[in-house]
């Protein structure tokens, strides 16, 4: 999925497909992108940048857009380079097409061509003129090691080994949990990524940890994220679920009192604003029989698919571990199923 800039446009009744407007002076193209939650809406892009569009540091042009607020970044040819988010250390950056799949559990593919890094500090307007940022920027878009979605990838079912120059695993195939007694066909959750590496680890927030040895080589869905953007990318992270600097243990904890940008409210429903998401959004989810306001399930926003559904990943009990697969209900935002009744929300971090 090629992802480029979007102008809210009012609500119709009925898209089909992709129309292409031809003028006589630029390209534009209409998107529509399934919102079930929603009222179908459409949304135009410009293959130019506007006229009065600001030029910032570095030769770019930088366009201010909303919900979220936001920082555009295009290059003097009116390509799309980056989004920057208030609020948020997530930078989106335009790069090399990527195709993502999980074959043993689905057929579906996602290609993108955006990558998904951390900023060295949070976004705010007009931070394209300060210094950190035009070093940061600069080596970012060169940047082709693992990022937030290549990472997340690195633990799925059959995932190779890695490990450090002490011979210490950092990544590969990751269980959810220990068997549960309780439930035959689950997992136990609690498998934080300081589980997985079987490691002791002190937390910014004071919080000491030990790891449980029947954890090791486990990650439950939080404790997935903590690993994909916490001890792999340097994101910080707190011990407790309590607000304050860094990322909390617990899904339902991320989802209120997190760090970055909620991009929508928890209403307790379906939650709606589908086509406010990137790539590597936290997601999350009441996954019990009965549905209610309560976040107990949490993942990784991929994109759009092969077959035009939102995917996610998320490590499972049900799966074992994380998967983008379909096995216990597909990992979709859109349309009807199990997880797209059971989205709650979403943060950018």
């Amino acid at each position: 999925m090629s992802y480029r800039r979007y102008l809210r446009r009012p609500a119709v009744s009925s898209v089909i497909g992709l129309v292409l407007l031809i003028t006589a002076s630029m390209l534009t193209y209409l998107v529509a992108r399934p919102s079930p939650a929603d009222e179908p809406e459409l949304t135009l892009g410009l293959a130019k940048p506007a006229e009065g569009q600001a030029a910032g540091a570095s030769g770019y042009h930088y366009q201010r857009s909303s919900e979220p607020d936001r920082t555009e970044i295009i290059d003097s040819s009116g390509e799309p380079v980056a989004i920057m988010t208030d609020g948020a250390r997530t930078a989106h950056i335009y790069g090399p097409s990527r195709t993502f799949e999980e074959p043993r559990f689905t057929d579906a593919k996602l290609e993108t061509d955006m990558w998904v890094r951390l900023a060295p500090q949070p976004w705010r307007a007009g931070a394209e003129q300060e210094q950190w940022f035009i070093d940061w920027f600069a080596a970012a878009r060169r940047d082709r090691s693992p990022d937030v979605l290549a990472i997340s990838f690195e633990y799925v079912d059959g995932a190779p080994v890695k490990r450090d120059n002490q011979g210490q695993q950092y990544s590969g195939d990751a269980s959810f949990g220990p068997p549960d007694p309780a439930d035959p066909d689950g997992r136990q959750e609690r498998s934080d990524f300081y589980d997985y590496l079987g490691l002791p680890w002190s937390f910014l927030d004071g919080k000491a940890a030990i790891p449980e040895p029947q954890r090791k080589l486990a990650l439950d869905c939080s404790g997935y994220l903590r690993m994909v953007y916490g001890h792999r990318l340097g994101y910080p992270l707190r011990g407790t679920n309590t607000p304050g600097e860094g990322l909390p243990r617990r899904a339902y904890a991320m989802a209120e009192v997190g760090p970055g940008v909620q991009l929508m409210p928890n209403s307790g429903q379906r939650a709606r604003g589908i086509d406010k998401l990137l790539p590597g959004d936290l997601v999350f989810f009441n996954a019990q029989p009965v549905p209610n306001r309560q976040i107990d399930h949490s993942g990784i926003y991929l994109g759009i698919d092969d077959g035009g559904h939102h995917r996610f990943i998320s490590s499972r009990s049900q799966t074992d571990g994380p998967t983008m697969g379909d096995l216990s209900g597909a990992p979709l935002l859109d349309g009807v199923g199990y997880w797209p009744d059971r989205w709650l929300t979403a943060r950018r971090i």
